[in-house]
């Protein structure tokens, strides 16, 4: 696990060891960052369900001005942190240790990008997708990006966003959210 291009290009991050973080791969990180290229120089993030950091740190590399990781295990919170640093990233990267859903009913911010990447066998994608649409954390013109596995379905339309075609690598599925 890499960074691909950009300030921290080739950096190796950490990885955590055993099943309870699943890391996005390489071919699949790679196109969802070319899909929204142009929307990250000097874009807000948040990295929902940060594990590694690294789709946050992969915006971070190419431009983004800030991100915020989210994840509720301490091991993960800790691995972001090291992989922060490792890539020279550690000012502009905020870690918070906090379940996702409780994170969005106190967050005040306003991001220009969300990633989302949650375990795959729960319900986290779907709940959190609907929180962030209700409590309007999302920038005019800002986006939503969902990877899910191939076979489970999101809302196709949800009032006052945009919803991309899927777009498909091998069995794992990105769903891009563009707010009105």
């Amino acid at each position: 696990m890499r960074v691909i291009t950009g300030k921290a290009r080739g950096v190796v991050l950490k990885a955590p060891e055993g099943m309870l973080t699943r890391p996005t791969a390489d071919r699949v990180k790679e196109a969802m960052f070319s899909i929204i290229q142009f929307d990250i120089p000097g874009a807000k993030v948040l990295d929902l369900f940060g594990g590694t950091g690294q789709l946050g740190i992969e915006a971070l590399s190419r431009g983004a001005k800030q991100a915020v990781f989210v994840d509720s295990r301490e091991d993960a919170c800790r691995l972001i942190r090291e992989n922060l640093r490792k890539t020279g990233f550690d000012k502009e990267g905020r870690v918070v240790r906090s379940d996702y859903l409780e994170f969005l009913q106190r967050c005040t911010e306003t991001f220009e990008i969300i990633l989302i990447d949650p375990p795959y066998a729960e319900v986290f994608l779907e709940n959190s997708i609907k929180m962030i649409t209700e409590i309007d954390i999302l920038q005019s013109g800002g986006i939503i990006v969902a990877e899910r596995p191939f076979g489970k379905e999101l809302a196709l339309d949800i009032p006052g966003y945009t919803r991309s075609r899927d777009y498909k690598y091998g069995k794992t599925l990105l769903a891009i959210y563009r707010k009105d």
